[in-house]
């Protein structure tokens, strides 16, 4: 019976950490995860779905501000374990923990490349055709430590964020699974410093668009949808989009067309096609019925 102690926040650790409790072979001692936290305009303190999971398990959760305070490490430090996973924890290790047993990290990229907050999103953002899941060994970096395995993804044309972040969870799942198993045989390879590339945490601004480049612009539908969503200076919210085109220019931000359910948006290089659109403090709606109430079309700007 191999004993862990598992650090995570998200949806992403919380599917390991379910896959983990109902593993025969592996009992979690313990849980950490991040704070309770206030939602929505009421600001209702909301526990992280780790915690939620694990308080149903009678598992104990452990919530620190921060990790790296001596009362938190000491009382880690006295928790008889045989390893650490982490998963999206969003807290750094001190070197007094990863000193302590393995520590083993599951990120969603193919590393070196998008260590940091968004790496999901990053792969999307730069229309890659391909994603993964890591195994790493602990090092007091972030995702700079040793690689013990990567499974691989192919990523669709039009695939979003939230079908792409499932499919990776599920391989993560898998993956950590085998890791927990086999660790003791387990070999790693450094990574190449050379061919490392990070990514941000995502904020509400990134999804202000101005028409530039569609193929840059449905990158980002992909990647934000639904979250921070894409919106104009208007405050007008973009729900559903397609690329239409790659190539053509003109004019940022005319409509081009219309039909019974789209139309069709031009932008400095390449044009879209919206179908449906939400505009401050309105419903969602069909583009074209927001068009007809502002008595806008072809030849106007979408705005």
């Amino acid at each position: 019976m191999t004993r862990v102690i598992f650090m995570g926040t998200p949806d992403y650790a919380a599917s390991i950490l379910e896959a983990l409790i109902e593993a025969t072979d592996i009992e979690v001692v313990s849980v950490y995860t991040q704070p309770d936290k206030p939602v929505g305009r009421k600001a209702i303190l909301t526990p992280p779905i780790v915690k939620t999971v694990a308080q149903n398990a009678n598992i104990p959760v452990i919530q620190p501000n921060r990790l790296r305070d001596e009362v938190v490490v000491n009382e880690l430090l006295a928790t008889p374990c045989d390893m650490i996973i982490v998963a999206a924890y969003g807290q750094i290790l001190p070197k007094a923990i990863l000193e302590y047993v393995p520590c083993v990290n599951l990120h969603a990229s193919i590393l070196p490349h998008y260590r940091g907050a968004s790496p999901i999103q990053q792969s999307l953002l730069n229309n890659d055709t391909q994603s993964g899941v890591t195994a790493m060994w602990m090092d007091e970096g972030l995702d700079t430590g040793a690689i013990i395995k990567i499974e691989t993804i192919n990523i669709g044309a039009d695939e979003m964020v939230e079908s792409l972040y499932k499919r990776l969870t599920d391989t993560a799942v898998d993956l950590t699974l085998d890791t927990i198993r086999h660790w003791d045989r387990c070999t790693a390879a450094a990574q190449n410093d050379a061919e490392a590339s990070h990514c941000k945490k995502i904020l509400k601004s990134d999804g202000l668009i101005d028409f530039s480049d569609a193929r840059e612009i449905y990158n980002r539908y992909r990647a934000f949808t639904p979250w921070p969503g894409l919106y104009l200076d208007s405050g007008l919210k973009i729900k559903a989009m397609n690329l239409e085109e790659e190539l053509s220019c003109g004019e940022a931000g005319v409509i081009l067309s219309m039909d019974k359910e789209s139309i069709v948006v031009q932008c400095s290089r390449g044009s879209l096609r919206i179908t449906r659109v939400q505009a401050p403090s309105k419903q969602e709606t069909s583009v074209i019925d927001y068009l007809n109430g502002k008595r806008s079309g072809c030849g106007h700007p979408l705005v």
